[in-house]
């Protein structure tokens, strides 16, 4: 078969340029990119991410270089470029062949032609001019850090000795983080199959392990016979904080609210499994296109959940399908602003607006309220979300136990936040050096 040559850089930057633009007008990297051909797919999504952490940066130059913008698509193409090019040491090309390439990208479309010679005489300029423009771009504190300046406000407010720290996490790139199923391998066992295939993986404690570079799923031992997930390590604390403590030989039933894609309700069916807990696991969740992915993880992963398509917070929809009677343990995992997986979802802090935080923060009211009913006393609710933000986390549950007096906090995390791979060390209580930032209250149900 002859060999398939890897596509121009010009087709990548155009590819990339529409994927950028899409995020911009308001549309979702995963949706961005699902519109991308399959075959640029895998470089143009390493291409958008990297363009969305350095965002911030290249509006700042653009508005340096030219006083009025251009049309949407040749916008969308000279900030790729600006945001490729800005970092001369760690750009993936260099500077000359992004500036020529990005102006052939322009050439090569009928929405951006016109505009080819604008691109280039900006990208010249800019390489002439770099060191004064990065520098003038450096006084505009969303260029220096890449968020939004509502983010960080709120970062400074909700996390004043560490919000600096948490905006250096979110503009390193993560580590791929893989859950080991309990129930059919070991740790060390796992590492040695991926050792025989020369990747590299270290432990991040539990059963996670990182690995030292990205690799598609289908190609890492066991996929097909689920002997992992990729899931967080932060993300992977839910089912222990949960289910640790449970009497292991009682028929217990536990809930998972909110259970979308599944990786938590699978977390939680091995545990099980490993155990042999005689423990039935119900998964509720509102959209049928996200339970059918829940379906697929399980099936995969050769463990066994009721999957519900419901609302969590009308309980009066699902509660007699799932048995009608009192949970023993209950996962909520809220949906949130995700302010704490902004390493694995650049898009997010462009995405997100201010207003978002109170609308979700009322959400996850809703959610509590509605399933602390649902929960026999002497039981236990786990609270979590992936969010930074303390109007998702320790307020909401400060409030949450304000108005239930059955409510008592046991030991939790808290928030966990964000740090880089091989980070070397901790952030407040973090237990961690590598993991997303998310937020933990875990709640037991007195009688009254």
């Amino acid at each position: 078969m002859p060999e398939r040559r890897a596509p121009p850089l010009w087709q990548l930057l155009t590819a990339t340029a529409a994927a950028l633009r899409a995020v911009i007008a308001g549309a979702s990297a995963t949706s961005a990119l699902a519109a991308t051909p399959a075959a640029l797919r895998p470089a143009v999504q390493a291409l958008l991410f990297y363009a969305l952490r350095q965002l911030g940066r290249a509006r700042a130059l653009a508005r340096l270089l030219a006083a009025r913008p251009p049309a949407a698509d040749a916008q969308a193409l000279l900030l790729t470029a600006l945001a490729l090019a800005w970092d001369e040491e760690a750009a993936p090309y260099t500077s000359f062949t992004l500036v020529s390439q990005a102006v052939e990208a322009a050439k090569r479309q009928q929405a951006t032609r016109a505009q080819a010679g604008f691109i280039n005489a900006c990208l010249r300029r800019f390489l002439r001019e770099r060191g004064a423009l990065v520098a003038a771009s450096e006084r505009d504190e969303v260029a220096r850090s890449n968020h939004p300046a509502w983010w960080l406000r709120r970062l400074r407010a909700d996390h004043p000795a560490h919000w600096q720290r948490i905006v250096q996490a979110n503009n390193t790139q993560a580590s791929m983080v893989l859950r080991i199923s309990e129930s059919k391998t070991t740790l060390t066992q796992y590492q040695q199959a991926l050792t025989a295939i020369e990747i590299g993986a270290y432990e991040l404690g539990g059963m996670a392990l990182a690995l030292q570079q990205a690799a598609p799923v289908q190609e890492l031992p066991g996929f097909a016979a689920g002997w992992f997930a990729v899931q967080d390590a932060a993300a992977q604390r839910a089912a222990p904080l949960l289910l640790q403590g449970l009497d292991q030989a009682a028929p217990l039933r536990l809930l998972d609210a909110c259970a979308a894609p599944g990786g938590k309700t699978a977390h939680i069916a091995d545990w099980a499994l490993a155990r042999r807990a005689p423990w039935s696991v119900t998964a509720l969740e509102v959209d049928a296109r996200r339970a059918a992915r829940i379906h697929d993880n399980l099936q995969r992963l050769g463990l066994q959940a009721q999957v519900l398509v419901a609302d969590a917070a009308q309980p009066a929809q699902w509660w007699q399908a799932a048995g009608g009677e009192p949970f023993d343990a209950i996962l909520l995992d809220a949906p949130c602003t995700a302010s704490g997986i902004v390493r694995r979802h650049p898009d997010v802090r462009w995405l997100r607006r201010e207003s978002d935080i109170a609308q979700l923060a009322a959400q996850q009211t809703r959610l509590l309220d509605a399933l602390w009913p649902c929960l026999r006393a002497g039981g236990r609710l786990l609270y979590c979300t992936c969010s930074v933000f303390r109007a998702e986390g320790d307020a909401q549950v400060a409030a949450f136990l304000a108005r239930h007096g059955d409510a008592r906090l046991l030991p939790s995390p808290g928030h966990l936040l964000p740090t880089p791979a091989h980070a070397g060390g901790t952030l407040g209580d973090n237990a961690e050096s590598e993991h997303d930032g998310f937020f933990y209250a875990l709640l037991h149900k007195t009688a009254l």
